[in-house]
């Protein structure tokens, strides 16, 4: 059997930042020259012994922190690290740390990169029979630690899966005219990209295990210091695929049309007020 892409103890979950950058160097220029946007897949990306126990672990889920079920997110949960296993917690941080930077760097070019100790977003990712997410780009600020978002990774969790049972994960041009390149979600594959306004991207076809199995997956996002008031913040953009019923999001649009035309100051006391409220 080949080697893991990451060099990471089971046990102990440490990872040899020496290793970690020797291990990425390997497949930094096929990363860095991808089309449409820098991204690479990884098989056997983890000791397979490590997701086996994370599986053990998901089969006890709290209520999830987010649960999405809209046109463009269908059947779509999300969940905390620190409201799962240990073990499944302990690899969060594990992938949060400093070697894995130093692994995510050396692949990327991207220098100074961030986790995020919030997890916003990321977590374990579940999406249900019948469930899709459509293409999109993701928000580009986090506005707590006011980070420019820079690279997503997600490593997915489903044993045989086959591109049948749907959900597999697209790459999507600039232009959003042509599906560029696609990803099935298959048990112990890493699928990282760089995070742009018009890196689009998504799992648009429902998922439909014929045992009525969920996809499932691990997702991380990371960031650097480089946000200036220059910039426009945006939440997630999403895009319908051509020839395809996908639905416009008018709800982003209007609410996006309504920041455009209100004060700044205004703005943010009334969306202070609308989560509030909880509307």
């Amino acid at each position: 059997m080949t080697q893991p892409v990451l060099p990471i103890d089971p046990e102990t979950l440490l990872i040899s930042a020496d290793a970690a950058r020797e291990a990425a160097r390997a497949h930094a220029e096929a990363y860095r020259t991808a089309q449409p946007y820098p991204h690479g897949g990884f098989d056997n990306f983890l000791p397979p012994e490590i997701l086996e126990r994370v599986l053990q672990e998901l089969r006890d889920l709290p209520e999830a922190e987010t649960s999405f079920n809209r046109e463009q997110e269908r059947l779509k949960s999300s969940y905390l690290p620190e409201r799962l296993g240990t073990y499944t917690k302990n690899l969060f941080y594990a992938l949060n740390s400093r070697p894995f930077l130093m692994f995510l760097e050396e692949l990327t070019g991207i220098s100074g990169l961030i986790p995020d100790p919030y997890f916003a977003g990321g977590g374990i990712h579940r999406i249900e029979t019948g469930g899709h997410l459509d293409i999109h780009a993701d928000f580009n600020h986090h506005g707590k630690l006011n980070l420019e978002r820079r690279l997503n990774i997600l490593i997915y969790l489903n044993h045989d899966w086959k591109e049948e049972y749907g959900g597999s994960f697209e790459l999507w041009d600039k232009g959003m005219t042509r599906k560029v390149s696609s990803f099935v979600p298959t048990f112990n594959r890493m699928v990282c990209f760089s995070t742009t306004s018009d890196s689009w991207h998504g799992n648009p076809e429902k998922v439909n295990h014929p045992d009525g199995v969920p996809r499932q997956s691990i997702a991380l996002y990371y960031y650097t210091a480089t946000w200036d008031a220059t910039r426009k913040s945006h939440t997630t953009l999403f895009r319908p695929r051509p020839g395809t019923g996908d639905k416009a999001d008018t709800e982003t649009a209007r609410r996006e049309l309504v920041q455009d035309l209100m004060p700044p100051l205004v703005y943010r006391k009334m969306m202070g007020l609308a989560r509030r409220l909880g509307l």
